[in-house]
């Protein structure tokens, strides 16, 4: 590998690292972990789903998955329900206060972001978009 592409690699890293960590200090709510948080936007993106469905989704074990939804549910961010056709399983969904929980996260994170993107360039914001492109391939096609 070139050493070019091995410097971007760790430079990459790094700047992702301090951007996580700058999005992280937008969270409106420390109650729950980013661990909850990540299940609670899987199930807002993608629906209600099986425990194994969402453990696969988030890449935790299933025994992992099932403290995070047992302690979503505590917190009546999520409904546990049986599965149609399967009475050995439960579908989880969100709550509406699961739903207002993700929604407050989601636009303190992108209030913050937009206020920094606003003072780039459109050379700047294009380079950035393809950016996001590359890099949601990158994750694609890791999985």
């Amino acid at each position: 590998m070139p050493s070019d592409v091995r410097a971007l690699a760790g430079d990459l890293s790094l700047a992702v690292v301090r951007l996580t960590r700058h999005l992280r200090g937008r969270r409106t709510d420390a109650q729950i972990s980013l661990t909850q948080l990540s299940a609670l936007a899987t199930l807002a993106r993608d629906g209600a789903m099986t425990p194994g469905t969402l453990a696969g989704k988030e890449r935790v074990q299933p025994p992992s998955m099932t403290r995070v939804i047992a302690s979503l549910s505590d917190l009546e961010l999520v409904h546990r329900r049986p599965h149609p056709t399967d009475g050995r399983q439960i579908i989880v969904s969100l709550t509406p206060a699961g739903r207002a929980l993700v929604a407050d996260e989601t636009h303190a994170r992108e209030a913050w972001m937009t206020d920094q993107l606003s003072v780039l360039d459109s050379q700047q914001l294009a380079v950035l978009d393809q950016a996001v492109a590359i890099m949601n391939e990158i994750v694609a096609n890791s999985e």
